[in-house]
């Protein structure tokens, strides 16, 4: 019968797996920085485990003696050292991040074993989310660093011949936010859940396609002022953007992209990723439609309206699979539209969880009732600062990591996460 310890230990020991494996490469790669707008990859290597003491060996324990000393700890603050700035810190070399981590693993493998009570456990769960979204992060940097591939991807299933419409998502009451009985990990943005009316609306069946986002290029959005909010336009004028990031022109009338380390042609069925949300706030008015409100997706996406009941993920209450969801960060991609039928929600909405992140348009703030958990600073620090809402996780989150009710954010002007966008309509 496995425990709430062993599921705690078997998410940590998946996500320290997959930082190595997203490490296993000579010093020289992990100390360079491949983007200002990311860290070296040492410095992620490190701060899971910086976080991890902290989280689960450090608080709350006054004589405890740590592995990262208070001096070498403070280098891996987020908040005190932007991404731009941590090169030229006194970083611990890839071995000593490595042989750290380790020494606090072992700790932190012995507590459990001490004490599988509920409060190590949440810390446990939490901290497995948090190496897993650095995970996502260092995807992120190796997907924008030159040179030749580092990483190989894995297939994902064919698309297949389905409408590009939309479905009705009727008014009425649905439980916003995650049930702690099911899904004890939530974090405290996620909660408390709690009764919300939610007028009629539509949502696209599909996230945008990049074919879709070629007819966009093609008729003149990036040039048309009148698609872009005030801010947005100012940001596309500045920036330079014409096409999604790292899209160019191949000089017979299509597109290529380089993604970690290839060039291709842009696949026209794949959804669309690395847009902005002022890029997708614009194609959504060309388009006709907009952006759905974060609690508009959450209905359509896990919402039974025959049961009037929460499902667990969009189809139903089992885990993840190959078949349901494009998740945990081998594919290197989306999957092609149509690729996850018995994904599909309750309103037949698919591939609402992984390929992309989805734009929603609503900002960052807390639920009513909001408690901010054992880490003060996961959540509170960005409400109200410009944030704006992304669901339903990409083709690089693991299923750690990500729930219907999970609320990621990020600015408006970001794109090299892995973000796309799904239309929606008042009906």
């Amino acid at each position: 019968m496995t425990t709430h310890l062993d599921t705690a230990v078997a998410a940590l020991g998946s996500a320290r797996g997959r930082t190595l494996a997203l490490t296993a490469f000579d010093d020289a790669e992990l100390l360079a920085q491949h983007s200002r707008l990311m860290s070296p990859l040492v410095w992620d290597l490190a701060h899971v485990g910086q976080q991890e003491e902290f989280w689960l060996l450090q608080t709350g324990r006054g004589s405890y003696h740590p592995v990262f000393h208070p001096r070498v700890a403070s280098l891996y603050d987020a908040f005190e050292h932007p991404r731009a700035t941590r090169p030229a810190l006194p970083l611990l070399s890839p071995g000593e991040s490595r042989r750290s981590l380790g020494d606090v693993r072992g700790r932190v493998l012995d507590l459990l074993e001490r004490s599988p009570a509920h409060d190590p456990l949440f810390a446990a769960g939490m901290v497995a989310q948090h190496e897993h979204q650095h995970g996502e992060t260092m995807l992120a940097t190796h997907n924008l660093r030159a040179g030749a591939p580092l990483l190989t991807p894995t297939a994902t299933p064919p698309g297949r011949a389905v409408p590009h419409d939309a479905v009705l998502v009727p008014g009425g009451p649905f439980r916003l936010g995650a049930d702690p009985a099911a899904e004890p990990w939530a974090l405290d943005n996620e909660l408390p859940q709690h009764e919300v009316h939610v007028p009629a609306f539509r949502i696209a069946r599909l996230p945008v396609t990049n074919a879709q986002w070629v007819g966009f290029c093609a008729a003149g959005g990036y040039d048309d002022e009148r698609l872009w909010s005030a801010e947005g336009w100012e940001h596309r004028r500045t920036a330079g953007l014409h096409a999604p990031m790292s899209w160019r022109p191949d000089g017979a009338g299509g597109w290529t992209r380089r993604r970690f380390g290839r060039t291709e042609a842009v696949p026209p069925d794949e959804p669309v990723q690395h847009v902005s949300f002022h890029e997708a706030e614009a194609y959504a008015r060309w388009a006709g439609g907009r952006l759905p409100t974060e609690v508009e997706w959450e209905k359509a996406c896990a919402w039974d309206p025959v049961l009037h009941r929460r499902r667990r993920w969009p189809w139903g209450g089992e885990p993840p699979t190959a078949e349901r969801a494009n998740l945990g960060g081998t594919s290197l991609g989306p999957a092609p539209a149509g690729a996850y039928p018995a994904g599909a929600s309750a309103y037949g909405v698919e591939q609402m969880v992984g390929d992309v992140w989805e734009w929603t348009s609503s900002g960052f703030g807390p639920w009513p009732g909001f408690r901010a958990m054992l880490y003060a600073d996961y959540s509170e620090p960005f409400f109200g600062g410009g944030y704006r809402v992304l669901r339903g996780g990409a083709w690089a989150t693991d299923p750690v990591a990500v729930r219907p009710s999970f609320r990621n954010w990020d600015l408006p002007v970001r794109r090299q996460i892995f973000c796309g966008l799904r239309l929606a309509w008042d009906a």
